[in-house]
């Protein structure tokens, strides 16, 4: 999960729930459209999004190379384990409860 403020407005929740795959064990298939920033610790992250509804479906971060991160919601299953790790806890809404495991921690 990550509590950065551009996940917060990309998701327009609280957080940005997302499962990272090997990139080379991941098939993508169908059409989507790409929009690319850079995050807050300065490298890429390129999103790419259903080109009808407009849902974010996956992306690609220069910070993980040969991995893409599915938005967790596109699996639409609520027996998806839940999240283990936790970024940007700086900017994490108070009332969140960060997963029990393995918090990651920026300073930036």
């Amino acid at each position: 999960m990550c509590h950065c403020l551009e996940c917060q407005r990309r998701t327009g929740a609280v957080f940005g729930g997302q499962a990272w795959f090997a990139e080379q064990r991941t098939t993508i298939s169908g059409t989507s459209t790409r929009f690319t920033r850079r995050s807050d610790a300065g490298r890429s992250v390129s999103f790419r999004f259903c080109p009808v509804c407009g849902s974010t479906v996956y992306w690609e971060a220069e910070a993980f190379p040969g991995h893409i991160a599915v938005a967790v919601g596109s699996f639409a299953d609520p027996t998806f384990p839940p999240p283990t790790h936790s970024g940007w806890e700086a900017k994490r809404h108070h009332w969140i409860e960060p997963p029990r495991a393995i918090a990651i921690h920026h300073s930036d």
